[in-house]
């Protein structure tokens, strides 16, 4: 009989997040839904579960770094981590608070970083598992506006490499996928549709087009690959 594997999914309850925990699901995952709303929480194990897959929310706000202990203790031992709660500021430097800056590194990178401080080392410990991180094409190319939250995505693209290198030798694999302009709820429809048509594709993505790439790079067909950031933005960086 073949062992259930476990995966935390962060920022589970709506966009990207959700629609990876609806793939992984599906292919087998027990899925620990992460978010702060409890009734969206509820929802998507609901859908899970209606779908015949295990699920279970767990709540926490991740810019709080004892929620972040907190939520890694509950979890327990888990399979695959994927980080990609978080949040996006676009605007003028001179325009963005001292406070909303903080919270744009807690939630985006800090979270991330203790989440696998605590995860990680158990993972590398029974030599297995797969980390993916969400970062983003904002964190590969300049976009005006974007300084602070590029920033949180270039550190995520940095902590895979060094990751990888420490946890990877003891089979853990440690990856970055870096989406395009997607249609995920975060920013208006309008504006990714305007953004979309800058990639070679001339479209926004899909939120489930995301979910696949992250459920791939869980899988074994994906079991050669670590320390990487892979493009998943219709070309936009590719030129």
């Amino acid at each position: 009989m073949t062992e259930t594997r476990t995966a935390l999914v962060t920022g589970a309850t709506s966009g990207i997040g959700r629609a990876a925990a609806l793939k992984l699901a599906r292919d087998g995952f027990k899925v620990l839904v992460h978010g702060r709303d409890a009734e969206r929480g509820a929802a998507v194990v609901k859908e899970i579960e209606a779908a015949g897959g295990s699920a279970e929310f767990f709540a926490a706000d991740l810019t709080d770094v004892t929620a972040v202990r907190e939520l890694a203790a509950a979890a327990g031992d888990v399979d695959l981590l994927v980080n990609n709660a978080g949040f996006s500021w676009f605007g003028p430097t001179a325009d963005l608070s001292s406070d909303t800056y903080d919270q744009l590194f807690d939630a985006n990178v800090r979270s991330a970083y203790y989440l696998t401080a605590a995860i990680a080392p158990k993972m590398a410990e029974r030599g297995t598992g797969s980390i993916v991180n969400l970062g983003s094409m904002a964190g590969q190319i300049g976009l005006a506006g974007g300084a602070a939250y590029s920033a949180t995505k270039a550190a995520l693209a940095s902590l895979t490499r060094s990751w990888a290198a420490e946890y990877s030798p003891r089979g853990v694999r440690v990856n970055t996928i870096a989406p395009g302009p997607t249609y995920s709820g975060g920013s208006s429809r309008e504006r990714l549709t305007a953004l979309g048509q800058t990639t070679l594709l001339s479209r926004a993505a899909e939120a489930e087009e995301i979910g696949d790439v992250i459920a791939f790079l869980a899988s074994p067909a994906a079991g050669y690959i670590t320390g990487a950031v892979i493009p998943v933005d219709g070309g936009r960086t590719a030129v």
